[in-house]
């Protein structure tokens, strides 16, 4: 099929304007200072449960799981684990949604993790930091939930509710859920199978 020039120009502008958006950070929505989110992630063990093959992996669900948290950083990825995990979202409750913590602390996400510095002293114990704070990365579980996640932007408040998962392939690849919220470094990071995610109203 031919397409003409003029629609063929008006296809790559519009290819391109869409990468852009996905690239381009949105701002932070900042709010007074105060805990927003102060109940804790709710974690209930599960025996090891078939969710079937969702977009080429195995899911096997080891964990009923909820959070409500602020936003705190959105990173999109084009990684070989996009196709499962386009999106990683850090979140953080308690004193971690607080605007006048993090407005001590410097955060990034990169390479699947996620990251925090401050300048001279932390706001906060770093263990607080560490035990009030995820990187997630979030499997969409239908279109609604897809679309949520794609849009959410640092400083919301986001209510998210599914399992915690290990994904596999035939090839033998293996990605597993951290089943804590308190470790740190490689693993520490929730492979979350999102089923419902709704903003808080007025966030």
């Amino acid at each position: 099929m031919n397409i003409p020039p003029k629609l063929q120009m008006l296809l790559c502008l519009g290819l391109v304007a869409f990468c852009v958006s996905q690239m381009w950070p949105q701002p932070t929505l900042r709010t007074a200072p105060g805990v927003l989110a102060a109940g804790e992630p709710v974690q209930r063990l599960l025996p090891p449960r078939s969710l079937g093959e969702v977009r080429g992996f195995s899911l096997t669900a080891l964990a009923e799981y909820a959070v409500q948290a602020r936003v705190l950083h959105t990173k999109r990825y084009w990684d070989g684990s996009a196709k499962l995990v386009p999106y990683d979202v850090a979140l953080g409750w308690g004193p971690m949604s607080d605007q006048a913590v993090l407005d001590g602390l410097e955060i990034d996400q990169g390479h699947r993790f996620f990251f925090y510095q401050w300048q001279q002293a932390p706001p906060i114990p770093e263990k607080d930091i560490a035990g009030h704070a995820a990187n997630n990365h979030l499997i969409a579980a239908n279109d609604a939930v897809a679309k949520t996640i794609r849009q959410l932007r640092s400083g919301q408040v986001v209510h998210l509710r599914g399992y915690l998962v290990q994904a596999t392939k035939p090839d033998g690849f293996s990605w597993m859920t951290s089943l804590s919220r308190t470790d740190t470094g490689a693993g520490a990071c929730e492979l979350f199978y999102v089923e419902t995610a709704q903003l808080a109203d007025g966030v």
